[in-house]
């Protein structure tokens, strides 16, 4: 096949993958939005509105640890000096009392990567 011929060839196939990808995110943050409710809602709230016992965690990932206004955190997590990336939110969920010893949050535990993943995912989504 002629270089020309197999690069018109590959430009469908490569907008294809593109789509695919935003569907495949878009998916996994619906997923994580469901798992989120299920294993985090009943404590933290992603909406300003609604009361929590727990921080909002609208705007997480990208923010200093034990930071958010107003929530009365433990010393550990008010001095703990991280910002919540993406792999601290999963070593959170996986075990906070090795991540923050002396935190306050009661260990809740998430082990599954993929449930983490696409909880990771979702407040990645609401923290654009």
């Amino acid at each position: 096949m002629k270089p020309k011929y197999f690069a018109a060839a590959l430009i469908p196939a490569l907008f294809a993958t593109v789509a695919f990808a935003g569907e495949y995110d878009a998916i996994k943050t619906a997923a994580g939005a469901e798992f989120f409710d299920k294993e985090c809602h009943r404590c933290h709230a992603v909406d300003a509105d609604r009361a929590s016992y727990g921080p909002l965690l609208t705007g997480v990932v990208g923010r200093q640890a034990g930071t958010f206004e107003g929530y009365p955190y433990s010393e550990a997590l008010a001095n703990a000096g991280f910002v919540w990336t993406k792999g601290a939110i999963r070593a959170w969920m996986e075990d906070n009392d090795a991540l923050v010893p002396g935190t306050k949050m009661r260990h809740v535990g998430v082990s599954d990567p993929t449930v983490q993943d696409f909880i990771v995912t979702y407040l990645a989504s609401i923290s654009e």
